[in-house]
């Protein structure tokens, strides 16, 4: 009897250990996900560059009419359309990713007052890039499902056998090409996010590194080659 009882008080421990790690998973995600949208939105109003699928959506919505975060929507939606024929499997994060980062880069845009001396661009740039890396790190350390655009790097290495750097540059390329023909911006800040937001997300994601739940979770989706943390 008291065998079973502390067999029975072992799983239970386990159980709740395991319920924990999913709510801090859970959490990591929504706050990386707003926090992602947030940062993004610090970037458009820095007006110093965007990160690359920044300018591919500013340049849309310069040409649809549509907010910068309803443009992102449509745009994480169709990409996760491309998911089907590279056979990828979504997690909750990747469905979670298409609506929260839009919705919470046009929040933060509706609330952040409209900068134009470069004192405060600049702070805004550089709050945008660091924070945009603390997001990546807290929304892939949480391991629930790359965002569409990661799985659509990740789909595609495994379809082409080409390097994940050749597939992520080549696609970033055509992105920003894209963006700046629709009006994007381009500048400083572009290239300081592409030479910062690497050396940041491998740092947050380590200092937001979540334990893996003993035989997995039925919810947690495998997490991404390290080489494709980049954005959700």
């Amino acid at each position: 009897m008291c065998q079973a009882t502390t067999t029975t008080g072992g799983q239970l421990v386990s159980s709740l250990s395991a319920q924990d790690r999913l709510g801090r998973r859970l959490v990591q995600l929504y706050a990386g996900l707003a926090l992602y949208g947030a940062s993004s939105a610090l970037l458009v109003e820095s007006g110093l560059g965007l990160e690359p699928w920044g300018v591919l959506h500013q340049g849309l919505a310069k040409l649809t009419g549509l907010t910068i975060g309803v443009v992102s929507i449509f745009v994480g939606a169709a990409v996760l359309l491309l998911w089907i024929p590279l056979r990828q499997r979504p997690g909750l994060g990747t469905v979670s990713n298409v609506f929260v980062v839009g919705l919470a880069m046009d929040g933060t845009l509706a609330l952040v007052p409209d900068a134009h001396a470069l004192t405060a661009r600049v702070p805004l740039l550089v709050a945008g890039i660091v924070l945009n890396g603390v997001a990546t790190g807290l929304y892939i350390a949480a391991s629930l499902g790359p965002g569409p655009r990661d799985g659509l790097m990740t789909g595609l290495h495994r379809r082409t056998g080409r390097s994940i750097r050749l597939v992520r540059t080549a696609i970033e390329l055509a992105v920003v090409a894209t963006g700046f023909a629709l009006g994007g911006t381009v500048g400083i800040g572009t290239v300081l996010y592409a030479v910062a937001i690497g050396p940041l997300a491998q740092l947050f994601l380590r200092v937001f590194a979540v334990l893996a739940a003993p035989g997995g979770s039925t919810v947690v989706a495998a997490g991404q080659p390290e080489e494709a943390i980049l954005r959700p």
